[in-house]
């Protein structure tokens, strides 16, 4: 049997603070809320564009996220442009969200693809980048991709 060729879904995260996180990842990356529920200590809720699933979020867990342990590395989100990279920067810096990285970074040294890393309010290690338009910036990591060690 051949396998079939599998898409992306969306991305189910674990979130301390529901209400937090949906107001940061509306503000900060423009999703919409498209659904919600649950009660108590255990809600979700369910953001995209246009219709579309693309984050989940289910308040279910304490502490902070931890890259010392097996799961999640990080999250990535593609835009067409650096342009639109930048945009993303300027809504995250009028947020005060913390940038592993100053300012949008290449994937590596020579790469056309960079973008910018950062994190969420539980410590969650996400990424915006641009397949082209970073030919010029800086890579930190040299040869390294820039998103592995972060």
């Amino acid at each position: 049997m051949t396998a079939p060729v599998l898409a992306p879904g969306h991305i189910g995260l674990n979130v301390t603070d529901l209400d937090r996180s949906v107001s940061f990842y509306r503000r900060a990356l423009g999703f919409e809320q498209l659904r919600a529920g649950g009660e108590g200590a255990q809600r979700f809720a369910f953001l995209g564009r246009d219709g579309q699933l693309q984050v989940t979020l289910w308040q279910q867990s304490n502490g902070e996220f931890s890259a010392k342990t097996p799961g999640l590395h990080h999250l990535s989100f593609q835009v067409d442009t650096i342009e639109q990279v930048r945009a993303v920067e300027t809504a995250l810096k009028d947020l005060d969200v913390a940038f592993a990285h100053d300012g949008v970074v290449a994937h590596g040294e020579g790469a056309a693809s960079g973008g910018i890393f950062f994190i969420d309010p539980d410590g969650i290690r996400l990424e915006v980048y641009a397949p082209s338009g970073a030919e010029h910036a800086p890579a930190p990591s040299g040869a390294a991709p820039t998103c592995g060690f972060f």
